[in-house]
């Protein structure tokens, strides 16, 4: 835990009033506010064009060709330096102030699902068993459309911009690598170094235009499971002469449970789901193999680090008592995103007094994933939800669901708390920044 806690030192190694510092450094003047909102109506109806084109066009994994040659053609037309080709299909506009100051990053992922779309709108899906079902074009034409505003607010900006529009958020196909942690390693939180990032995500459960937020770990790590489970074959009729698979994985399925309730502190957030089973040949024959697949979720990393010893005692009991034997496979995946608290405290205020109290929600961690986890282990990140759940609307359609549909209306809301959320930070480092200087001087 410790060295994950150095990673967020933020911006340069500084005195430890800093966050202080920058809770009480002023919100944004009124009149960058007005023209930030004035910028938004400008551009809405090309903000809420592009979004409908990249529903009607949604592409899979590592394959965000056409979306990345329309968000490099956007950001160029916007004057912004523009780099392609990076983790395969991914796109980094740098905007850079009329200001000296540090850098701070914006990330949008851009794939979409394999799921055939249900809407009957006229902008759904044209891409067959394809669909922006997690809301990804949303976060894409929120990027663009804060481009937009503060390609034309650059004299106000104290620094520079990244605009990071990233591939394979919801995983790279078998044998291929791609997002976070690709575009990472190629290079995107530097020249110019990255001092913080923020990210947003459509979220079904808030009111159209609401913001929310969790303070620490705010998504849940992940993990992966293949358990194959090796029985013996038997007639149906006569099993004490084989080894049941079947019977096997079905007391492993309901025992993995007892992880969550007896090996591991209840009062952490867990989830241990299997997702796929397989076994057996016809109704008559004792199966002799059954492969199974799952997931792992976890807030904690110490829980989510436990997690495969646990796994494996508690099957390798299990299938010793019968006699059959088995392979696992368990892979880490992603780590749990970290909002920061006094990153989040420094910053918080802002969107507060942006949106007024009453829109700026806290909520619970969820056990969902983002591989955002990679950037928010290496600086400090801002990963906040916005809502998209209609008036009226008891319930919206869920993420990863054929017939999610945000409401459009939330998209200008993501583009004012992000427009807000980076002049903020840019702002509280100059303040800091001069606050600094003064003190050495004297």
């Amino acid at each position: 835990m410790g060295r994950r806690f150095i990673k967020f030192i933020f911006f340069l190694v500084i005195s430890s009033g800093f966050f202080t510092c920058l809770a009480r450094a002023s919100a944004i003047d009124l009149k960058t506010a007005k023209a930030i909102d004035q910028e938004i109506e400008k551009n809405r109806a090309e903000i809420i064009k592009i979004r409908r084109f990249l529903h009607m066009n949604p592409e899979l994994s590592n394959r965000e060709y056409e979306t990345s040659k329309l968000v490099a053609n956007k950001l160029s037309v916007l004057g912004l330096e523009v780099k392609t080709g990076i983790a395969r299909t991914g796109v980094v506009g740098f905007l850079q102030g009329a200001l000296p100051g540090p850098t701070v990053a914006i990330r949008a992922d851009m794939d979409a699902l394999p799921i055939e779309e249900q809407n009957n709108f006229p902008y759904k899906s044209l891409n067959t068993g394809v669909m922006h079902a997690c809301g990804h074009d949303f976060h894409t034409s929120i990027a663009l459309g804060t481009a937009m505003v503060l390609s034309s607010l650059k004299d106000k900006i104290r620094g520079s911009i990244k605009f990071i529009f990233q591939p394979a958020e919801e995983g790279a196909p078998a044998g291929e690598e791609g997002g976070a942690d690709l575009m990472i390693r190629e290079g995107v939180l530097h020249d110019p170094p990255v001092r913080a990032i923020f990210a947003l995500h459509v979220w079904p459960d808030l009111k159209a235009g609401q913001i929310g937020y969790a303070p620490g770990y705010a998504l849940a790590g992940s993990d992966s499971f293949t358990l194959t489970i090796k029985g013996k074959s038997a007639h149906g009729a006569r099993p004490q002469e084989g080894i049941d698979a079947i019977v096997i994985a079905a007391e492993i399925i309901g025992s993995l449970q007892n992880i969550r309730s007896r090996m591991t502190d209840p009062a952490e957030p867990l989830v241990v789901s299997v997702g796929k089973i397989k076994g057996g040949v016809r109704s008559n024959i004792i199966a002799d193999k059954v492969v199974m697949e799952g997931t792992v979720r976890a807030l904690s990393p110490d829980i989510q680090n436990r997690i495969p010893e646990l796994f494996e005692d508690l099957v390798m009991g299990i299938t010793q008592s019968y006699g059959a034997s088995y392979d696992l496979h368990y892979q880490h995946q992603l780590p749990p995103v970290f909002n920061h608290p006094e990153f989040l405290k420094a910053i918080l205020p802002g969107l507060i007094n942006s949106f007024g109290e009453a829109n700026i929600v806290k909520v619970k961690p969820q056990t969902v994933s983002e591989d955002f986890a990679f950037y928010a282990e290496k600086i400090p990140a801002f990963y906040f939800f916005l809502g998209v759940k209609s008036p009226g609307q008891v319930t919206a359609a869920p993420l990863h669901s054929a017939n999610f549909n945000p409401d459009e209306n939330a998209i200008p809301a993501g583009i004012r708390a992000m427009c807000h959320l980076v002049l903020n930070a840019l702002e509280q480092q100059a303040s800091l920044k001069s606050t600094m200087d003064t003190r050495s001087s004297n």
